[in-house]
């Protein structure tokens, strides 16, 4: 998106890569010890502990947690081995929500504190798969996995190859992971994140300016538990964090063979408001939202000069069932008015389909917007078709303007909207809204380009792709503009 200020020449961060190293192993130690190669299913020069370590996570796998108990999706097995370290064919590094559940979790952890111990990977540094999200910022690309470090990746814009470069610790000022949904201001440039822990501060805002250059960490002590906080929203003057019902309980999975993510049905829903470039938490507000149990956000703005926030979201209204049975949740798209002066919040629903993984015009972050672009349950994490919702129709029964259903058969990941152009035309929805279809019966893929403006968001383009896309991800269009700006 072209930013309407002039162009400000601002120092270069000085933890971004400078030079391009191929196939940089997130295993590798901490305190600028030499990185290693990823090693991709290959038995050889593993040590004794190593070896005795990939012995285990394989007992696990057969005999303690077989793949037929696995979930529907389970992202440890399904991206490529370039954001997936791995010794002799076995995941060094869980999944933070698939791989720990019950005793299966409990001997993978042991197992990876065994890896530690034998310097295979260095805890400190964090862990995870790197395989969530995509992120484009300060002329660098990233994989996310909030877990995890962030990975600074190379692709060509010539053959589409991807290459890991680094690790990023930012200089020294490591964090032990990051959303995978920051939230870039269009206007400013500037990156807004999180991370949570499952010990005190449970939140720690982030932020960065536009050259990448990280300010210090805002810590949050005012949570009541260690919440699950998935994504969060931005305005021009406030980041806005909630506070649902998911909580991590390593306890439920230690005592009950349960999940490390656990639900609190007795814990009151909150909304947290922080002002965008607080210090500290002293200036957070909290605003109970019974009911409001938030995934994922379409946007937030501010409305009343300033005195009233506006956040458009997804709502899930049978929150027990992420935790086992993702095909019986029903999700509610709400649009929610959070007055500052008085301290009212009032909740409306815009949709009464089951509706997920919201996207808008990303020009638009922060600030007014109009529409957003969803996927149909059908069920979790299949979607079956996309919905557009008018938000300026809100407290109609649906605000539902443009819909495209896909078939019995065929189903659909996250949607996107890229716009026609950089500059826009003054028509927030002019553009195209594109997703990856699967057909399950021919094993059929495509990516799919479709009209935003058409009421039936007419296909005018569909690609045959020569392997399926996982249903689940998060995703991004990436702008030929990016890919040429890249540095290495």
């Amino acid at each position: 998106m072209a930013c309407p200020y002039p162009a400000t020449i601002i120092p270069h961060a000085s933890w971004l890569p400078k030079k391009k190293a191929s196939n940089i192993s997130p295993a590798a130690t901490a305190h600028g010890a030499v990185q290693q190669p990823v090693h991709h299913n290959s038995a050889t020069g593993a040590s004794l502990p190593v070896s005795i370590c990939n012995t285990l996570d394989k007992a696990i796998d057969r005999f303690i947690d077989p793949p037929e108990r696995r979930p529907l999706v389970d992202p440890q097995r399904v991206l490529s081995g370039n954001f997936e370290p791995r010794e002799a064919g076995v995941p060094v590094f869980p999944n933070f929500i698939a791989g720990f559940q019950g005793v299966a979790g409990l001997a993978r952890m042991a197992v990876m504190f065994a890896r530690a111990l034998a310097c295979q990977i260095s805890m400190n540094m964090g862990f995870g798969l790197a395989n969530t999200s995509i992120l484009f910022f300060a002329k660098h690309f990233y994989a996310l996995c909030e877990s995890d470090l962030p990975y600074t990746m190379c692709i060509n814009p010539a053959t589409g190859e991807v290459t890991t470069l680094s690790r990023c610790d930012f200089d020294g000022r490591r964090m032990i992971g990051m959303t995978v949904h920051p939230k870039k201001d269009p206007v400013t440039g500037e990156l807004f994140a999180f991370r949570y822990s499952l010990f005190q501060p449970f939140l720690t805002y982030i932020w960065f300016d536009k050259a990448g250059n990280k300010a210090d960490d805002v810590p949050i002590f005012s949570l009541q538990q260690p919440s699950m906080l998935h994504d969060f929203a931005i305005t021009e003057h406030y980041a806005i964090f909630p506070e649902s019902q998911l909580v991590m309980c390593p306890m439920n999975m230690a005592l009950r063979g349960g999940s490390l993510i656990g639900l609190d049905s007795a814990m009151v829903q909150r909304i947290g408001v922080l002002p965008r470039y607080a210090k500290d938490e002293s200036e957070m507000r909290w605003f109970k939202v019974l009911g409001f149990n938030m995934l994922h956000t379409a946007n937030a703005w501010e409305e009343a000069n300033g005195e009233e926030i506006i956040l458009v979201s997804t709502n899930n209204l049978s929150v027990k069932h992420m935790l086992g049975n993702m095909e019986l949740m029903q999700v509610q798209v709400d649009m929610i008015h959070i007055n500052l002066r008085t301290g009212t919040v009032l909740c409306t629903a815009l949709s009464p389909e089951s509706l997920e993984f919201g996207v808008i015009h990303q020009g638009y972050v922060g600030r007014y917007n109009r529409y957003g672009y969803f996927g149909v349950s059908a069920p979790l994490p299949r979607f079956s078709g996309i919905r557009k919702l008018d938000f300026a129709m809100v407290g109609a029964d649906d605000c539902t303007v443009a819909r495209r259903d896909f078939g019995p058969g065929c189903f659909v990941g996250k949607p996107f909207f890229v716009p026609s152009n950089d500059n826009g035309d003054g028509n927030e929805d002019n553009g195209y809204v594109v997703c990856y279809t699967h057909k399950e019966d021919t094993g059929e893929s495509q990516f799919v380009v479709m009209d935003a403006m058409s009421p039936e968001l007419e296909i005018v383009a569909a690609v045959q792709l020569p392997a399926r896309v996982p249903y689940g991800f998060h995703g991004r269009f990436i702008m030929q503009a990016e890919l040429l700006s890249q540095q290495k």
